[in-house]
C-alpha cells in the first residue's frame, strides 16, 4: 500500500470515528472561522499536517524506524524555538543545556552512519532528507495548531484537520489497494488509524494545557520507545520488523537524547 493511501485511510478512519463521538456529544457541526487569519492558520495546519505524515511515512522506506524517530527530534527542537519566538515563552539555562545534551546524543547515535550520510544521495541519505523535511512541516503545523486552540476545542479542531486532510489526500490515494492486504496487514492498518486519534488527540490536548516548549521536550523520548517496541516486534513477528543492531555508543546516544529532553521538560520546575 502506498504511503498516500495509508495516510488517507488513517485520516478517514479518524474523521469518521471522532466525528461520531463528537456528534453524539453535540459538538458537531463545528462553527466556521470568521476571521481571515483563522482561515489562514487552519489551511496552514491542514496542509502541513497532511504533508508531514506523508513525507515521514515515505522516509521509512529508506531508514529504520529508530533512526527516523531520532532524526524526528529536530521537530520538537524547532517547536521549542518557535515557542520562544512566536509565543514569547522563556528559554531557561537548563533548557539550553538539555538541547546541547540532546544534540550530542544524536551525534553519537549516528556516528556509525556518518559515511552513509555524506556519501551522496543513497537510500539512507534520502531517508534523512525526508525526515528532516517532515520535521519542519510538523513544527509549523504544531505552532499553527497552538494558536487555533484559542478558538476551538482540541477534539473539534483535530476532527476538522482529519476530515480536511482526507479530502486533500484523496487525489493521490488508491483506496482499492486495501483489497491486496492480508488479514494481519488490515489489523495493522486499523491499529495505526486508532493511534492517529489517540496520539494526535493527546498531543492536541497537551498543547491546550501545557507550554509548547515542554510538550516538545517530552516527545523527544520517542526514539527509545520506538527502539524498544521494534526489538519486541522483531522477536515475535520477524516478518514485519527486523531487529536493529545498534552499537553500545549508539544506545548511549539514544539515552542522551532522552536525558536532554528531560532537562528541557523539567527546567521550569527547578528555576
Amino acid at each position: 500500500m502506498g504511503a498516500g493511501t495509508v495516510i488517507w485511510y488513517r485520516f478517514i478512519f479518524a474523521a469518521v470515528l471522532l466525528g461520531v463521538i463528537l456528534l453524539l456529544r453535540g459538538s458537531l457541526p463545528a462553527p466556521l472561522p470568521k476571521a481571515k487569519s483563522i482561515w489562514g492558520l487552519f489551511a496552514l495546519a491542514i496542509t502541513c499536517f497532511a504533508a508531514n505524515n506523508l513525507v515521514f511515512l515515505s522516509s521509512l522506506g529508506y531508514i529504520t524506524p529508530t533512526a527516523a524517530q531520532l532524526l524526528n527530534q529536530f521537530a520538537p527542537l524547532l517547536l521549542l524555538a518557535g515557542a520562544v519566538v512566536v509565543f514569547k515563552e522563556r528559554f531557561q539555562r537548563t533548557q539550553l543545556i538539555g538541547v546541547a545534551v540532546l544534540m550530542f546524543g544524536m551525534g553519537l547515535f549516528f556516528r556509525d552512519r556518518v559515511g552513509e550520510l555524506f556519501s551522496g544521495l543513497g537510500d539512507y541519505s534520502v531517508g534523512v532528507v525526508l525526515v528532516l523535511g517532515s520535521t519542519v512541516l510538523w513544527a509549523v503545523y504544531a505552532l499553527a495548531q497552538k494558536q487555533l486552540l484559542a478558538s476551538y476545542p482540541s477534539q473539534v479542531l483535530m476532527w476538522s484537520i482529519y476530515a480536511s486532510g482526507a479530502v486533500l489526500l484523496f487525489a493521490i490515494a488508491e483506496p482499492a489497494q486495501i483489497t491486496t492486504l492480508s488479514g494481519g496487514q488490515v489489523m495493522v492498518l486499523v491499529y495505526c488509524a486508532m493511534l492517529t486519534i489517540l496520539g494526535y488527540g493527546a498531543f492536541a490536548e497537551a498543547l491546550a494545557h501545557w507550554e509548547a516548549s515542554r510538550v516538545s521536550a517530552v516527545i523527544a523520548t520517542t526514539p527509545l520507545m520506538t527502539w524498544g517496541f521494534n526489538m519486541i516486534a522483531a522477536k515475535f513477528a520477524p516478518s514485519y520488523a527486523q531487529a536493529e543492531g545498534l552499537s553500545f555508543v549508539s544506545l548511549i546516544g539514544a539515552g542522551l537524547v532522552t536525558l536532554g529532553s528531560a532537562l528541557i521538560a523539567l527546567a521550569r520546575r527547578s528555576e
